[in-house]
């Protein structure tokens, strides 16, 4: 009997393909969950979610492991951020949909409280063919007994001249009838449909603007524009730099980006090609103005290259089951003057543009 489940099918193959990893992380380390718990100090029911595709692991229980197995911390918290999108991308793909039924189900009910309020034919039907008389602020229906089995009294109208005067003093009830509702509440059906319409709108929209942004947004991903194209720093390490960052320029070349805080929130993915299975790209920190390449899915003895200018970095998988691999940095003006390159094991190549 297998010890681990199958992963459930409407995962994201990123966080499928990372979920795996762990399982084989904790197979190669011949670890029970229970062991696995004490090691970490992450709870046994937390491990066997995390194992088993239920919920995505935090990035702390994936240093644990790490660290107890004996793995590069660095390739397997990568690993992480690419679950980590594609979980969040999974999650908003939810709420919009339960966003569009909870307001299909609002504009249903709003229909069904939309019915247009009784005219005065049906009034007169429902009084036995009488119409209501107005009397003062008050309507008496022929017909009708009041308390007792008393007649309501009719008080007389006022003239027009008196009910003049007595507007232009102090009122004490409307001195004619407020006119009636309009026929069939058309206007605030339509009223309602639109504020619907514009509910859905608003919430695709910002689901485009989410999923459109990759790694850290539109603007970022283009890496043009006057403010991107600036020239980067030529020191590696400036008081300008946001804490935990340690260089920018030309003082990043050479350098591994995860150890000088150039990822993380500052890093998006500035171009994307798939080479065979692997999917290759080039990684980009504005902040530290610099670019790397970055190879995942891949394989022992696939390699990746980043370019700029007449500067040129290499990274490689070398180790049986890793999956990911990439470059130091290059410093770049901007995102387009990198270029990342692929060659895998089997001989296929492939670059982006």
């Amino acid at each position: 009997m297998p010890r681990w489940k199958a992963l459930p099918d409407e995962l994201d193959p990123q966080v499928k393909e990372f979920a795996t990893q762990l399982r084989r992380l904790v197979d190669r380390g011949g670890l029970s969950v229970a062991a696995l718990s004490d090691r970490t100090g992450y709870a046994k029911s937390s491990w066997e979610r995390y194992l088993n595709g239920r919920l995505l692991a935090p990035k702390g229980a994936v240093v644990a492991l790490a660290e107890v197995t004996g793995t590069d911390p660095v390739h397997l918290t990568t690993m992480w951020e690419l679950a980590e999108r594609a979980w969040s991308r999974s999650e908003m793909r939810h709420d919009m949909t339960m966003e569009a039924i909870r307001i299909a189900q609002a504009r249903a009910a709003l229909g069904e409280f939309g019915a247009p309020p009784a005219t005065s034919a049906s009034a007169s039907a429902a009084g036995g063919g009488k119409a209501p008389r107005r009397a003062g602020g008050a309507v008496v229906t022929p017909g009708i007994a009041g308390p007792a089995g008393v007649s309501p009294a009719i008080p007389s109208q006022p003239t027009a001249p008196d009910a003049n005067r007595r507007e232009g003093t102090r009122s004490r009830g409307p001195a004619t009838p407020p006119p009636a509702a309009p026929p069939g509440g058309g206007r605030r059906r339509l009223s309602m449909f639109l504020a619907g319409v514009v509910g859905v709108v608003v919430v695709v929209a910002a689901a485009v603007l989410f999923l459109t942004g990759g790694d850290g947004g539109g603007k970022k991903n283009q890496g043009g524009g006057a403010s991107a194209t600036s020239a980067t720093p030529s020191t590696g390490t400036s008081s300008d730099l946001p804490a935990g960052v340690k260089c920018a320029g030309a003082g990043c070349t050479g350098k591994d980006a995860e150890a000088m805080g150039c990822s993380g929130d500052l890093v998006t993915t500035a171009k994307t090609v798939t080479v065979g299975a692997t999917t290759l790209e080039v990684r980009y920190s504005r902040t530290c103005g610099a670019a790397w390449g970055r190879i995942t899915g891949a394989a022992q003895g696939d390699s990746v290259r980043v370019t700029a200018g007449t500067t040129t970095e290499r990274g490689s998988i070398t180790a049986t089951g890793d999956t990911i691999a990439y470059t130091p940095m290059v410093a770049v003006r901007d995102a387009a003057a990198a270029k990342a390159c692929a060659t895998l094991a089997s001989g296929q190549r492939g670059c982006t543009a």
